[in-house]
């Protein structure tokens, strides 16, 4: 399961209604090689789900995840921050042994 807090949700709202998108857009989460820590996250809008996409549903936000990403990201929940460390999407991962000081990569 992967979760989306409110704020996230608002946010994923806001970047939709921007796009002039409504929320039957799914948001792609996978994780990729690379960053300095080994894995990256990878989160975009994606209209189609696909044969090998896991779907869960929180909040009324369907989150695709192909099977090789699933096994970093079970359990992880998208929060989304605008204090004054920064504004985005931060994922918080159970999986992740490690993480960067920027949040977008890690190691498990």
């Amino acid at each position: 399961m992967i979760n989306v807090t409110d704020k996230a949700r608002e946010e994923i709202v806001t970047l939709l209604s921007n796009e002039g998108k409504s929320l039957e857009h799914n948001i792609r989460v996978s994780v990729k090689g690379g960053g300095c820590s080994g894995l990256m996250y990878d989160l975009s809008f994606d209209p189609e789900i696909h044969e090998a996409d896991e779907v869960f549903e929180d909040k009324g936000v369907k989150i695709l995840v192909d099977k090789k990403s699933l096994l970093y990201l079970l359990g992880t929940t998208l929060d989304f921050s605008d204090g004054l460390n920064g504004k985005g999407f931060q994922f918080v991962n159970p999986n992740a042994s490690r993480t960067c000081g920027c949040g977008e990569s890690f190691s498990v």
